[in-house]
């Protein structure tokens, strides 16, 4: 009975059976991690955290179409220690970033493997987020060093873009031209090696240890990541 005590309650809210099964059994396995529910839908698993309160949510993505408002409504209810991970097959850094604005303390892909998904459960039930140790520490530390690099002017534009800004808002913001902010960005994409508005974002939240994404299994695959880079040709052509 004690050690059932000690043990951090996990509730699953999944799509497949299989999938969720399995992830019964991983914890099963664990002495100090427990599969207390397991939902097939968002409504089950929100009547569930008022029944059964469990420390850690797992959620597939796709329950999560509308994430801001969804997530905040699970936050906001009984269960008030509750700490949210969304996974999902695939994830691109602007689902990641929304889900991090939301709320989420922990986001990963389903294809990591089993040992990364209990460090994970784990950080997160301990009120940290979540970063899978290999292939993280170096580049973090380049990283910094990059940023390191940028002009005063240059750290304040990336904060605004960090708070989801455009560039006609940032120019209104630091009263320069909209022309201004455009060469500011590249010089910071430059600067930092970082591809698009939304990687810059979901690295802020990073920084700011509201959110730490697994680099060793990747978020954003190369099709992805061309996708954005060309959005992001495209919006800094129309800002």
């Amino acid at each position: 009975m004690k050690n059932e005590q000690c043990k951090t309650r996990v509730g699953l809210c999944e799509t497949q059976p299989v999938t969720a099964e399995g992830i019964r059994s991983l914890l099963g396995s664990t002495p100090d991690l427990e599969c207390r529910w397991c939902a097939g839908s968002l409504a089950m698993a929100v009547a569930m955290l008022q029944q059964q309160p469990v420390e850690v949510l797992l959620i597939d993505k796709s329950f999560l179409l509308a994430p801001n408002q969804e997530l905040a409504e699970i936050l906001e209810g009984p269960a008030q220690t509750l700490n949210l991970v969304v996974w999902g097959q695939t994830l691109s850094e602007l689902e990641a970033l929304r889900f991090a604005q939301g709320g989420a303390r922990g986001v990963l892909r389903k294809t990591t493997d089993l040992p990364a998904v209990l460090r994970c459960l784990r950080a997160v039930a301990a009120g940290t987020t979540w970063m899978e140790e290999t292939g993280t520490r170096e580049p973090a530390r380049l990283e910094r060093t990059m940023r390191s690099s940028l002009t005063a002017r240059e750290r304040q534009v990336l904060e605004l873009v960090e708070q989801g800004m455009r560039n006609k808002e940032i120019a209104d913001v630091l009263r320069i031209r909209p022309g201004t902010v455009k060469i500011h960005m590249k010089h910071i994409f430059e600067k930092t090696g970082v591809r698009g508005r939304y990687g810059l974002a979901l690295n802020g939240l990073r920084q700011k240890g509201l959110l730490a994404l697994s680099r060793a299994h990747g978020l954003v695959n190369g099709a992805e990541s061309e996708a954005m880079e060309n959005e992001e040709a495209r919006a800094l052509k129309a800002s």
